[in-house]
């Protein structure tokens, strides 16, 4: 081993990480600078999950070694072990099919969930606890919270060639599941105390059997939904790479599409059996939300023997959890607006306003962040992404992350056309389609998803350039702001067609 100063060392791989990484605080506290590609040789160096333990490891270090970044204009030289490990190349038509497909697959299942929310809104439970329709739209964020960040990490791991070896995948699979239903069981506890403070401030005050009912089912759905979700989503990554599809484009859209269903329904069942025992029995809410805590310190034993599912333990909180309070704000608007009668209509429209944006912008991010990890290390930003950020910068050019803008762009108002029409055919929602109510609707989602992959384009290159990764930061704020701005513009829009004189919310009640 050379250290920094040229010295030759002779040591076996466990002496040498732990003085690399002496060598490396002292050279921190001193403020000396570390050579890159010295830095590369400690960080890139085969660390056992218990040594490591001994050595810091920081999520952010790069998934790539300097000598295998691409860079624009390089050529791959095929056969040549040494080549660098180039960005796919993806045809503009492969793209589009790619994420086409997906998408309508993830639309439907958003459709679904708001007949579904639709149904359940007159079940008698939602009518005495109206505080669940506050955990509806964090509860079904958790699949940008922790589904669609589950799948952009692991999809920019397979890109990047991490997951080739099977005990490397078994470890980033296991820890990062592990990890997941930590931050659900942790998630779904506070989802339930934000909703109880949120409901509490409006009425002035709250019952304790209903807080205690509203913190099972809240826990117990986010546990039991993102245990299904992230075995569901391992295997979609596992196999768009034997068939060798891009995950980036099919791996969000797919976690969405079953996620919102999947959620809310289990929400429901579980919050109307709680609250068919709440007179009779009222110790099993309580008894259910102590048992599934209770399981949280075995899973953060089995994602702290990965590294970086264990960094994650520590700095992967703050994107979660504000996520999670911006989506509670939005459901706050949700719980308001539906107690309009003039307003009803809006309960089957926002899953799906808030699952598009979310699934279109999940998928934007995830590119971005790919591309990132291709072609510059962490604190460097691209020369074509420096400066003050400008609208145009997204959608206009010629580059794979403008070519991805203007595809998801373009998908809105189709994408919308066709889930309306299935609403209508379907005899569900309580608003006519009528010319004016899908010139606004459509308004409204144009709006929604241009802002999100402007702020997707401005948030992943200001989380690069503060070397972090955007796979476990960006993806939360950006569905958690997907709800909140979907949420507020069609509460605007559905009070906008009643002035105009368009609101029948009788219709399919």
């Amino acid at each position: 081993w050379t250290n920094v100063t040229g010295e030759q060392t002779l040591c076996d791989w466990t002496t040498m990480v732990s003085v690399g990484c002496s060598h490396l605080e002292e050279m921190s506290k001193m403020g000396t600078d570390l050579p890159r590609t010295e830095f590369y040789k400690i960080t890139q160096a085969p660390i056992s999950l218990s040594e490591s333990r001994d050595c810091w490891c920081m999520e952010t270090e790069p998934i790539l070694p300097e000598d295998r970044l691409f860079r624009e204009g390089e050529e791959e030289e095929e056969g040549s072990p040494n080549a660098p490990h180039g960005m796919p190349r993806e045809p503009l038509l492969a793209m589009t099919l790619q994420i086409v497909l997906p998408f309508l697959l993830a639309g439907f299942g958003t459709v679904s969930a708001g007949i579904a929310l639709d149904v359940v809104q007159h079940w008698e439970v939602f009518k005495k606890i109206t505080e669940i329709f506050i955990l509806v739209p964090a509860l079904l964020g958790l699949k940008g919270n922790l589904e669609m960040t589950l799948a952009s990490r692991l999809s920019t791991a397979v890109n990047v060639g991490k997951m080739d070896s099977t005990s490397e995948k078994w470890n980033l699979i296991i820890g990062n599941l592990a990890l997941k239903q930590v931050q659900a069981a942790v998630v779904g506890f506070l989802a339930a105390v934000a909703a109880v403070i949120l409901g509490w401030i409006p009425n002035g005050g709250f019952q304790l059997s209903h807080a205690v009912l509203l913190c099972s089912s809240s826990v117990a759905t986010a546990f039991t939904a993102s245990l299904l979700q992230g075995i569901i989503m391992v295997g979609v990554i596992v196999g768009s790479k034997r068939k060798g599809i891009n995950p980036d484009n099919v791996a969000t859209p797919i976690a969405a599409s079953f996620g919102d269903l999947i959620t809310l329904g289990i929400l429901a069942w579980i919050s109307k059996g709680l609250y068919s025992c709440l007179d009779s029995r009222p110790y099993v809410s309580g008894l259910v939300c102590v048992s599934l805590l209770s399981v949280t310190p075995l899973c953060v034993a089995i994602a702290s023997r990965h590294p970086a599912s264990r960094a994650l333990l520590y700095s992967g909180w703050e994107p979660v959890i504000t996520a999670m309070v911006i989506s509670s704000i939005g459901g706050l608007i949700l719980d308001h607006t539906i107690s309009d009668p003039n307003l009803a209509g809006i309960v089957v429209y926002a899953p799906i306003m808030n699952g598009i944006g979310g699934n279109l912008v999940a998928i934007q991010s995830s590119r971005i962040s790919t591309y990132l990890h291709f072609h510059s290390t962490p604190g460097e930003v691209p020369e074509e992404a420096r400066g003050c950020y400008q609208p145009w910068r997204t959608f206009c050019g010629t580059g794979v992350n403008q070519r991805s803008a203007q595809v998801l762009l373009l998908l809105v108002v189709p994408g919308h056309v066709v889930f309306l029409f299935v609403i209508h055919l379907m005899k569900s929602g309580h608003t006519t389609l009528s010319p004016i109510f899908m010139g606004v609707y459509l308004t409204v989602a144009l709006l929604q998803v241009f802002l999100l992959l402007c702020i997707a384009d401005w948030m992943v290159h200001f989380i690069w350039s503060k070397g972090k990764d955007p796979d476990s930061f960006s993806i939360p704020y950006l569905t958690a702001l997907g709800d909140l701005l979907g949420t507020a513009l069609l509460a605007v829009g559905f009070r906008i067609l009643w002035v105009l004189g368009d609101g029948d919310s009788d219709v399919g009640d």
